[in-house]
């Protein structure tokens, strides 16, 4: 009981600490997500004072992403999205592979391996979809709903296409699962996703006039979902809880569920921004400099670089493209997934995997604050 309790003190001291850095952070003009991340630092284990208990806040940072990710699957239609932004079906993937190209042909002339500069460039190809959803959510956004659902979309649809790629580079780093029974599980869960797309509406249908067993159910199914995609047919984590909201969305009550999640999903987000501050030593950073400029100059060219000049060409309707570029622009989660397994592997530089973990702070403060600026100006 003493444990659970201090435990529980913890993880509120925490969310107290978050709070009142998210305000401070708003108050200087940055969004709440920079105070997060000073709060993640300030309780790491690399500077002085308390160390906060890593496994528990990973644990929910994990469910905030899921969380996250479920929602966006509740609110993205597919057919809409063919519908209206059908060009993103070939633009993201080109996108993708575009900046991962740019990012490996650097990483070679940096002197790292064939999979060490594939893995470089897969981590800069890829932004976050946590901040994404974040930027279209903030209350000082200065995007449109048409940037917003792109945003959305390219960031899904650009994880689709990493993990796709992934699966290769992975299997290549013999993590353990061969290619062939990665891409089966991909299938099989795509199945199960399909059978619980045609039974969990109806179930929610029955609930909704009860509003704690609605929620509940709301939750569970995309926890459940999520986790057993992850656990039984190595999905990653984010792509299925994606899969899992798409389940729900094909109902009438996904709105409903939609709204009933927010307040949930608000605050265990603010765990993960917590989680990615944890994980930073400001002591290795002097040492990977030359690294993270290395990092940064990839994310501008080969990435909002790249978006922009897609986003320019598709003339997506009432999209701003600089925007789109912007909001986009940050080296997302599963880069320094994909950092640390490749440190564990020894195919980059220790130094290297500082560089993508500071680089995650400092691209996320960055497209958070300069994506409000290009309609800001444009009205001055």
């Amino acid at each position: 009981m003493e444990e659970s309790a201090a435990r529980v003190l913890e993880l509120g001291v925490i969310l107290v600490l978050a709070t009142g850095a998210g305000w401070v952070a708003r108050r200087a003009g940055l969004p709440a997500v920079v105070g997060y991340l000073c709060v993640g630092l300030l309780v790491s284990p690399f500077t002085p004072g308390y160390t906060a208990n890593r496994e528990q806040l990973q644990t929910m940072a994990d469910i905030g992403v899921v969380l996250l990710l479920f929602e966006v699957g509740i609110e993205i239609d597919p057919l809409r999205l063919r519908r209206e932004q059908g060009a993103l079906l070939w633009a993201v993937p080109l996108q993708t592979v575009a900046a991962a190209a740019l990012g490996a042909g650097t990483g070679a002339l940096l002197g790292l391996g064939v999979r060490g500069a594939l893995l470089l460039g897969l981590a800069v190809s890829l932004s976050s979809s946590v901040v994404v959803v974040n930027i279209t959510r903030s209350r000082r956004r200065t995007t449109n709903a048409a940037t917003d659902r792109a945003l959305l979309s390219w960031s899904v649809m650009q994880d689709i296409a990493g993990v796709a790629i992934a699966m290769g580079l992975l299997a290549s780093l013999d993590t353990g699962r061969p290619l062939p029974l990665t891409a089966a599980g991909i299938v099989a869960f795509a199945g199960v996703a399909a059978g619980a797309a045609v039974l969990l509406p109806r179930v929610l249908r029955r609930l909704r006039g009860e509003h704690d067993l609605f929620l509940m159910l709301s939750i569970s199914s995309g926890l459940v979902l999520a986790g057993l995609g992850a656990v039984a047919f190595g999905v990653p984590l984010a792509l299925a809880a994606f899969v899992s909201g798409l389940a729900v969305a094909e109902g009438p009550d996904a709105a409903e569920a939609r709204r009933r999640l927010l307040p949930f999903r608000d605050v265990f987000a603010v765990l993960f921004f917590v989680a990615i501050g944890t994980l930073i030593d400001p002591a290795a950073v002097p040492r990977a400099l030359g690294w993270l400029a290395a990092v940064l100059g990839l994310v501008v060219v080969a990435k909002v670089g790249v978006v922009y000049a897609l986003a320019r060409l598709l003339r997506l309707p009432e999209v701003r493209p600089w925007q789109l570029a912007v909001g986009l622009g940050q080296v997302g989660e599963f880069s320094f997934v994909l950092g640390s397994i490749g440190t564990a592997r020894g195919v980059i530089p220790p130094e290297l995997y500082t560089a993508l973990l500071a680089a995650v702070v400092l691209t996320i403060a960055l497209s958070t604050v300069v994506v409000r600026l290009p309609a800001r100006m444009a009205e001055s």
